[in-house]
Order: structure tokens, then C-alpha cells, then sequence
């Protein structure tokens, strides 16, 4: 799942720290990063982009072989489930919903969340700022994406997705969480993790503003 890397659509938390254009290089790196481990260690991917007229500007950052779809729906949990459910009809699954935020995101946590699906019907993997960085499905379980509109992009998202698997009565295996980019706050702290990309560090030091 991702936005078109455009400037000033984009990373918006990050322009005091980056400005629009440089938050835009930041997006596409993302994605390119996101895109690098799962085509190496995932037999297909998908792209699920928005805006609708976002392909050309995307296209750029993915790699041969990655399946497009078009994000459908009028907030995030309905493109979601679109998203899912195209997926599932190509004949995808297990499936592993992934957004491109986790710049720290290896194959490890891939290899986890598979794993955690053989034993689960949901693996979720916590970002650090109390939503998800990974929504792993068995099946396309799309009611784990009915939260209400104003409980997206807020700390309550895990909570709210782990209290919907629990009403459907689906077994979950939480994965190591990991820290999203958002913030400038963010940048801070990613910046002195190793595990962190070198393309993104580079983007995220700071340029002096006159």
C-alpha cells in the first residue's frame, strides 16, 4: 500500500525537517526499499497505489514483475480490503499487507509473519507508534479493516485491529515491532540504527535552511 511519491502529498510530518521535494525522494526510496525485500523474499507482489492517476509517478520506483492495483475506496480501511480482495482473487495467499513506513523492514520479519501463519489465522506486526506495520491473512479477513474513520492514523489502531480478530474469534501472533517514519522525531531516532538503509539515511539528514 502506497502513495504516489509526489511532492507535498506526501511524508507531510517530515516537511519542517526535509521541505516537500525531498520528502517526495524519501517516499519513492521507501517504496523502492519495501518493494526490494518483499520481491526477493515473497513468490509475488503487489502494489496497491493511490491516487488513481499515480501510476506513472509510481511506476518509477517499482521493479519488473510487481503486480499494480489501483487503490479503491473512500478511507483507508475500505482500500484496504479492495486491496486484499483483489489479492486473494488473483490467488494470492497467505497474504502479508504491508505499508512502506518500516524502513527497517528485513526478510526476518516476512519469514516471522509466514511462520506465524501456520499457526494463526492473523499475524500483526506493531509499529512502535501503536499501529501496524504488517496485517498477515490467511484468508481475506477484509472486517479487520472496519475501524472507524477517526481511529486511523492514531495510536489505537493495533488495539482496535486485535480487539475486531477477537470478536471474530481469529487466532493472532503479534511479530517484533518496529518504528515507523512519520515524524521528525522518527527521523531522529532511526538515524543512528544500523539496520537502517544507507539511500534513506542519506535523505534524512536535515539541509540547512537560510
Amino acid at each position: 500500500m502506497a502513495k504516489a511519491p509526489r511532492p507535498g502529498t506526501v511524508k507531510t510530518r517530515l516537511h519542517p525537517l526535509l521541505g516537500p521535494p525531498r520528502c517526495a525522494e524519501l517516499q519513492a526510496e521507501l517504496i523502492r526499499h519495501t518493494l526490494a525485500v518483499t520481491t526477493a523474499h515473497t513468490p509475488r507482489t503487489y502494489l496497491a497505489y493511490a491516487p488513481d492517476d499515480g501510476k506513472d509517478t509510481i511506476s518509477t520506483a517499482v521493479p519488473a514483475g510487481v503486480r499494480l492495483l489501483v487503490q479503491r475506496g473512500a478511507d483507508l480501511g475500505q482500500r484496504l480490503a479492495a486491496a486484499v480482495i483483489d489479492a486473494f482473487t488473483d490467488g494470492a495467499g497467505p497474504l502479508l499487507v504491508i505499508g512502506t513506513d518500516a524502513p527497517t523492514l528485513t526478510a526476518g520479519h516476512l519469514s516471522a509473519a509466514f511462520a506465524a501463519l501456520d499457526h494463526h489465522d492473523v499475524a500483526l506486526g506493531p509499529a512502535l507508534d501503536g499501529g501496524s506495520y504488517l496485517i498477515g491473512l490467511r484468508a481475506a479477513r477484509t472486517s479487520l479493516f472496519a475501524l472507524d474513520r477517526d481511529a486511523w492514523s492514531t495510536d489505537r489502531v493495533l488495539a482496535v485491529t486485535r480487539a475486531l480478530a477477537d470478536g471474530e474469534r481469529l487466532s493472532v501472533g503479534l511479530l517484533r515491532p518496529l518504528r515507523d517514519l512519520d515524524t521528525p522525531e522518527d527521523a531522529a531516532a532511526l538515524l543512528p540504527d544500523p539496520a537502517l538503509p544507507t539511500p534513506i539515511a542519506a535523505l534524512l539528514q536535515s539541509e540547512e535552511r537560510p
